[in-house]
């Protein structure tokens, strides 16, 4: 049996979650505040802290994981929020919590969880109050995933591998490496292997003395030294000419960079590689080094493709309209359009869906996308039909059902968010919460008064 301390503002999710794990067989105890939950801790007899992350009183639910982490012994702590982005759950990660979920959380999801937690552990780094940049935006288990390992990882100095397709967004994974990290203060060096002709990679690299050869007419440091302390992150290394590959192996291995006709020197930089191509398969045709593959991939970080992760893309495009805008105004996407970017099997990626919001936004003259203006993405497939809900994998399904029949209740209520939770048999925040989710929470309440109330739905 373990004492589960539950930290939220919410009487009814705290009393809630108290008799699901009373009926686990543990003892609950529930905290309203995190001034509360600090005191809570004092007793030293928490095995587990549930802890919500958005609560009113000065002390949020990262701030109360900042302080259980500054204890010597401090207990696993889990934090819940209804509304999960890629910024609190890297730094929720980061902080040292044992794990990020989104409400409302179910008894077998709970019962599974308390099962997973180990003993009490210490955590002894040292916590920093920062803001991190928005990245990565998405919902699905695939990229919260990816993002709890860019908050496990972000203070190590571990050689990170990432793979994905082209147009999935290695850099932006690079960077939030980066960003989120302890050497976020220093700089960050990219370097695209493939768009370096092989006789100018090893000075971009490594850099070179002055006259070392024809041209070289100025001294150069090179990307390894000029990411000192900070991050170096070398795109599609899969690319990199053999020569190339073993000598990078070997400046990895000793931390040590020789410049074209200098002094082998130091660096400081911690690297991240990137690429979209097949490694293992390259390391079977002997077109890259095995010995450079394991050195690279000591923490791999596979992007899947967007096309397997449909849930994604309404809350991308979602934040592309409000990151272009045109003319001070935000655009919205029509029930077709919506279906017709759900329909399409997007082979470029998030850049391609990127590069369709961005010259929607430049060519409609109106606020509403509508699907005639998508007429480019020549979709693979019709928008959905019950059939699409037999393809591709369970959580996709549900993603598509679920936006379709929040979209269905809105439009029969009028947009009345009150009304349409009643049609669909939820609470109004969890409706909210899928609204945000799928990209549809954008534009103004309903001035439809819901009966049972008699005033606006706002």
């Amino acid at each position: 049996m373990a004492n589960v301390l539950i930290v939220d503002d919410d009487a009814a999710l705290r009393e809630g979650l108290a008799e699901t794990i009373a009926d686990l067989g543990h003892a609950p105890r529930a905290a309203a505040s995190g001034r509360e939950a600090m005191q809570a801790l004092a007793a030293d007899d928490i095995d587990c802290v549930l802890l919500d992350l958005r609560m009113p009183g000065g002390m949020d639910g990262i701030e109360v994981l900042k302080r259980i982490r500054e204890r010597a012994d401090a207990p696993p702590a889990v934090v819940l929020t209804a509304f999960a982005t890629a910024e609190n759950t890297i730094e929720a990660m980061r902080l040292g919590a044992f794990d990020h979920l989104t409400k409302p959380i179910g008894r077998e999801e709970l019962d599974l969880l308390l099962k997973r937690l180990p003993g009490r552990r210490t955590m002894t780094a040292t916590a920093r109050d920062t803001k991190k940049p928005g990245t990565l935006t998405g919902s699905s288990e695939a990229i919260r995933n990816v993002q709890k390992t860019i908050g496990l990882t972000a203070d190590s100095d571990a050689t990170i591998l990432i793979l994905g397709e082209t147009g999935t967004g290695k850099e932006l994974v690079a960077r939030a490496l980066h960003e989120h990290g302890n050497r976020k203060a220093k700089p960050f060096v990219a370097v695209n292997c493939a768009a370096i002709p092989a006789e100018l990679l090893e000075s971009e690299l490594f850099g070179h003395v002055r006259g070392s050869f024809t041209g070289a007419t100025a001294d150069r440091t090179g990307a390894f030294r000029d990411a000192e302390d900070g991050t170096l992150f070398l795109d599609e290394i899969g690319d990199m000419p053999a020569l190339m590959q073993g000598k990078i192996l070997r400046a990895i291995e000793e931390r040590v960079v020789t410049p074209v006709g200098g002094k082998p020197s130091r660096f400081t930089a911690r690297l991240i590689a990137a690429t979209h191509r097949d490694l293992p398969a390259l390391v079977a045709n002997g077109a890259f080094r095995e010995d450079l593959y394991y050195r690279l991939s000591v923490v791999p970080i596979e992007l899947p493709p967007l096309r397997e992760r449909r849930e994604d893309i309404l809350p991308l495009a979602q934040a592309f309209l409000v990151g272009v805008g045109w003319q001070g105004k935000q655009k919205r996407l029509s029930d077709a359009a919506s279906q017709l970017l759900l329909a399409h099997d997007w082979p470029g990626n998030v850049r391609e869906l990127r590069n369709v919001v961005e010259r929607a936004c430049v060519l409609v003259r109106g606020e509403t996308i509508d699907a005639e203006d998508l007429n480019a993405l020549q979709p693979s497939k019709q928008p959905l039909t019950r059939g699409d809900l037999l393809e591709g994998d369970l959580p996709s399904a549900v993603a598509k059902l679920e936006s379709a029949m929040i979209r269905k209740a809105l439009d029969a209520c009028d947009g009345n968010r009150a009304e349409a939770a009643r049609r669909l048999n939820v609470n109004r925040q969890l409706l909210y919460t899928k609204m945000q989710r799928y990209g549809l929470a954008a534009g103004d309440p309903s001035e439809n008064l819901t009966p049972s109330v008699k005033k606006s739905d706002a």
